[in-house]
């Protein structure tokens, strides 16, 4: 393949079956991430563990050059190119990131559930075809059974070609969405700024609403369940409008499906006799301490916090009851050196910032991360690699008066003659 050829389809997964977890995987060299979604101190690490939301993304040079010639979804649905693009973040930050998380998107659950989606250039998603009313859903979703193998085994090729490929460096995440942000996509045909379409829906006829998004927990469920199976090492969700509703609507809509995931999960992989990976929600908005407490109290063990509450705030809501994960403001790495520098600190060792806190006693372990996904523009080397450089180093410290050991931390060089950065990736 060259780099000027463009591929219009993926490359068909056909005779996957899932690894034997046991025995087709090497050891995992770095377990940070796990421990503290398991609700870990932060002081019984040897750091406190870092990923990014988004990390493997259009920030990247190495992304764009693959995405220039494949389709989006042409990337998602063929292992190897997804494996690329996960890896990408990896190798480019290697030693400085705890985690990896295997690149899909949230809509290839819609997808399998027979639904149509485009991903359309300065739009976004597109569903030609949404939801239109009770009986459009009764007849497209509800009636529909979906074999989520055969349709997402892509999914789960791609995520043990890059568990493979890890070679046990850092844990691989799987993720799906929230059943409520996925219904909203569904209902509104793509992204919306009112999303009235899906609030008029809830208001006309609660019971249908609830009937679609219990459907589309069952099947995220088992798309969860196939990822574990395929070589996930933990499982998050992300619920990224669950801040649209009414307090009233969160808990009538949202977190009785949020809820439902966990639920479904851990007696499916009971019943299949595979030990149970650590869950973390993200519900995207959720700061009020009634909504945080009910958060850690249904079956995850880390909550993810956005940018709108501070980590003491968290603490208290939560009560140690789970890891927090978060919560930089994501255009900080926009910013200079010096603001990213002073953000992180303030992140860690601040008043009312993750460290302090463990300091002080309250519980619960960390996993270091934005609020949101980090968004196209950041500068990889004076953004997202200065980010990654400065935790480490605020983290490196027992208190926040103590001095650093080194100087200022020296920026990362621009990858080098690495896979990804041509664009030219072997499909075999």
């Amino acid at each position: 393949m060259t780099s000027t050829e463009q591929i219009d389809h993926p490359t068909p997964v056909v005779d996957y079956q899932f690894p034997n977890l046991t025995n087709d995987f090497p050891p995992l060299r770095n377990d940070l991430l796990l421990r503290s979604a398991r609700n870990e101190q932060p002081f019984d690490l040897d750091h406190p563990p870092i990923w990014v939301m988004r990390q493997a993304g259009r920030y990247l040079p190495e992304f764009l050059a693959v995405r220039k010639d494949h389709s989006f979804f042409t990337v998602c649905r063929t292992p190897a190119l997804a494996c690329e693009l996960t890896m990408q973040p990896i190798r480019r930050y290697s030693g400085l990131l705890d985690a990896s998380i295997i690149f899909s998107d949230i809509l290839v659950v819609p997808q399998a559930m027979g639904m149509e989606v485009q991903m359309l250039g300065g739009v976004g998603p597109h569903f030609p075809k949404p939801l239109k009313s009770v009986q459009d859903a009764q007849e497209r979703i509800l009636n529909r059974e979906t074999n989520v193998f055969e349709e997402l085994k892509y999914v789960f090729a791609a995520i043990t070609l890059t568990r493979k490929t890890l070679n046990g460096e850092v844990p691989l995440i799987g993720f799906c969405a929230g059943p409520w942000t996925l219904f909203g996509y569904m209902v509104e045909g793509g992204g919306s700024k009112t999303w009235e379409k899906v609030k008029k829906w809830t208001y006309n006829d609660p019971e249908s609403a609830k009937a679609v998004l219990r459907k589309i927990a069952e099947v995220s469920a088992e798309y969860l369940v196939g990822q574990v199976q395929a070589g996930a090492q933990l499982l998050q969700v992300f619920d990224t409008n669950a801040d649209v509703l009414t307090p009233t609507g969160f808990n009538t809509f949202i977190l009785p499906y949020l809820a439902l995931l966990p639920e479904l999960v851990k007696a499916k992989l009971t019943a299949l006799s595979i030990p149970i990976p650590p869950m973390t929600v993200f519900a995207k908005g959720t700061n009020a301490p009634s909504q945080l407490a009910s958060l850690s109290s249904i079956g995850y063990s880390t909550v993810g916090l956005d940018w709108g509450i501070t980590p003491r705030a968290a603490r208290e809501a939560t009560g140690g009851r789970v890891a927090l994960q978060g919560n930089l403001d994501p255009p900080v790495l926009h910013t200079s050196r010096e603001s990213i520098k002073r953000e992180v600190r303030e992140l860690v060792w601040g008043k009312d910032g993750f460290l302090t806190c463990a300091k002080e006693g309250l519980k619960g372990g960390w996993i270091v991360n934005l609020g949101h996904g980090i968004t196209p523009g950041v500068d990889p080397v004076n953004g997202m690699g200065y980010f990654l450089q400065r935790v480490r180093a605020e983290c490196a410290k027992k208190s926040a008066d103590e001095a650093e050991t080194e100087d200022e931390a020296t920026l990362i060089p621009l990858p080098e003659g690495k896979s990804g950065n041509t664009g030219t990736v072997q499909l075999d």
